[in-house]
């Protein structure tokens, strides 16, 4: 046993170059089936080549590459809408004493109109939009109910009067319009 050993250990430093080849051969030697199968496969179709290798690394890199340009892209994207919506829900309540102004006549004949001419058209320019209007139907998901009062004309819930607009930018919804709502009346 300890003779096996020595050789080993000569093999291993190089000096005696019969025990280093008998010691190789014990190393490849496959005790599992699985192992015999795989070196029978790379006998049959011989090893990778580096250049195959090289060519399937560059592969994989550019695929990570064109994942990463996507994903980077649509983040800003995202980013870019998230902060204009931002933006524009800043100015929301200015818009709407304008349109309270513009509904009371104060804006009339005043060079002001101009400049809410061009807020709206900005806000515009960017997917601003402004919805709810009277006879509207209610919609709890875009409308908030500030009051609710029965009515034998409606046979379902209908926006009665708009206290403030609801605004969207894109299919966003940026703030729900505050309304009053008639309800159908009992009996």
């Amino acid at each position: 046993m300890a003779d096996e050993f020595n050789q080993d250990e000569a093999a291993a430093q190089g000096e005696n170059p019969e025990a280093a080849a008998s010691a190789e051969n014990q190393d490849f030697s496959p005790s599992d089936p699985i192992d015999a199968e795989l070196a029978d496969l790379v006998d049959a179709t011989g090893p990778i080549s580096k250049e195959a290798e090289l060519l399937a690394d560059l592969q994989r890199l550019q695929a990570e590459f064109v994942n990463y340009k996507v994903r980077v892209e649509r983040d800003r994207d995202v980013s870019r809408n998230a902060a204009i919506a931002e933006v524009l829900r800043s100015l929301l309540p200015a818009l709407d004493d304008l349109s309270r102004a513009e509904a009371h006549g104060d804006l009339d004949g005043s060079p002001f109109a101009a400049v809410v001419a061009k807020l709206r058209a900005s806000g515009e320019k960017f997917g601003l939009k402004t919805f709810a209007a009277k006879g509207d139907k209610f919609d709890p998901e875009i409308h908030e109910a500030l009051i609710q009062t029965p009515s034998a004309d409606v046979t379902e819930n209908t926006v009665a009067d708009v206290v403030e607009a609801g605004y969207l930018v894109g299919d966003r919804l940026l703030r729900a319009a505050k309304v009053a709502v008639f309800i159908p009346a009992e009996g």
